[in-house]
């Protein structure tokens, strides 16, 4: 991608910044053309319409990849002159229709002398790439550019000094050793073994630097049973959270353009299920389990009885919302195994009243009552409890004395019915 715009006719040393970049593409492309794998393509910007005013779409696929094309493209950088203006992030996502297809490994290479003026934003030209799953590796060759200047392409690609004199060997020496490599990575979920085989759970990608999700993947284990290979941008600094219960995190990673970067991440896992047998009144509940970790009041994950959820090896303390409640303390879950909490089934208590009223249903434990729930002020009330014996208590609210209250002891079985009428 070749810069033809007005500011390339300034001087720089003893030429203009216009000649001197047309002396360096021609070592490039004629390095470069001895290797008989590569096909090139050349785009200009800011070639046709005059600065002032410029015109922002000013760019051009001049000459497309086909082969033994060198001779042409040499010859349209020669008759090239300073021109335009600098639409670089319009360029560089135009770019994107100028390959062939998105399975090569694709390269562009920007001369350039300046930054862009049309509004645009060159990092947001590479995102618009990525997202196509065009996979690149832009560099950026500057001409007389700021400290300032230069930092505007960080997000785009690496930064080549035209000044520094190890440019052309190094970009060269870069481009023949990477074979145009793209840059991949897999995010290895270790079990207790730190062997990596857990998988099948969701993750995201945060770019840390600009305080963003950048992807978001389901892991996943490919035909040979290894961590699936991911083709991503190389430019973030990433952190990469699996959303195991709870969930788990990677370190602060940066790729390496290029290559393959493995993330690790300890993730072992077991499973957890609370169920009960079959049971006549089952079908009227639909229980929930609270599940927290051992000796920590935040709730991890609202669990329905009688289904399975995977969770992080370690101790867990869980609520089953039955009436009443059922709190099981520091349970395991191990690695690969499955916990099975088995609850019994409920019986169900039918409450009859003349009229409404107050009161509630106690548990009687072997040395005190604990409060189950509130009756409703209907005359007609149902509730399917958990075995064990009852107290219930109960005044009709025209009765305007504690004199009056109502108490009885009842029995739950489970399938079974209890019938407790408040008026006998």
């Amino acid at each position: 991608m070749f810069d033809a715009s007005n500011s390339m006719s300034a001087r720089l040393q003893n030429t203009t910044r216009m000649e001197g970049a047309k002396e360096l593409f021609y070592k490039f492309i004629d390095s470069l053309s001895k290797d008989k794998s590569l096909q090139f393509a050349l785009r200009m910007y800011g070639h046709t319409v005059k600065y002032p005013p410029g015109d922002c779409k000013d760019s051009k696929l001049v000459i497309p990849f086909s082969p033994n094309n060198i001779k042409a493209i040499k010859e349209k950088v020669k008759e090239a002159k300073p021109t335009g203006i600098t639409p670089i992030e319009h360029s560089l996502t135009e770019s994107a229709n100028d390959f062939k297809d998105n399975t090569s490994n694709n390269i562009v290479i920007i001369i350039t002398d300046g930054i862009e003026e049309c509004g645009g934003d060159p990092c947001k030209a590479r995102q618009k790439l990525m997202e196509k799953g065009i996979v690149f590796k832009p560099f950026i060759i500057g001409i007389g550019l700021s400290p300032e200047q230069i930092k505007t392409f960080e997000c785009v690609g690496t930064y080549y000094d035209y000044e520094n004199q190890n440019t052309f060997s190094d970009i060269t020496h870069i481009l023949q050793q990477q074979k145009l490599n793209k840059t991949t990575a897999q995010v290895n979920l270790l079990d207790s073994r730190s062997i990596p085989k857990e998988s099948d759970v969701n993750m995201t990608f945060y770019d840390i630097k600009n305080k963003e999700y950048k992807y978001n993947y389901i892991h996943t284990l490919n035909y040979k049973n290894n961590p699936d290979t991911l083709y991503i941008d190389d430019y973030p600094i990433y952190k990469v959270i699996a959303h195991t219960i709870p969930p788990t995190e990677s370190k602060e990673i940066k790729l390496n353009a290029g290559k393959h970067t493995i993330i690790p991440i300890d993730a072992p896992q077991g499973y957890l299920s609370v169920t009960r047998p079959e049971g006549v009144y089952n079908y009227n509940e639909k229980v929930k389990c609270v599940v927290r970790k051992a000796e920590n009041a935040h709730t991890l994950n609202v669990q329905l009885l009688n289904y399975t959820d995977k969770y992080i090896t370690g101790k867990y303390d869980i609520e089953i919302l039955t009436l009443p409640r059922i709190y099981i303390k520091d349970s395991e879950i191990e690695q690969s195994k499955t916990k099975v909490i088995e609850i019994p089934n409920a019986g169900m208590l039918q409450v009859k009243s003349l009229e409404a009223g107050d009161g509630c249903i106690l548990l009687k434990r072997t040395d005190k009552l604990e409060w189950v729930c509130n009756l409703s002020s209907q005359t007609i009330q149902t509730y399917y409890l958990q075995p064990g014996s009852y107290v219930i208590t109960w005044r009709g609210r025209s009765l305007k004395g504690s004199i009056y209250t109502i108490e009885k002891k009842f029995v739950i079985t489970s399938n079974n019915q209890t019938l407790i009428e408040l008026f006998k």
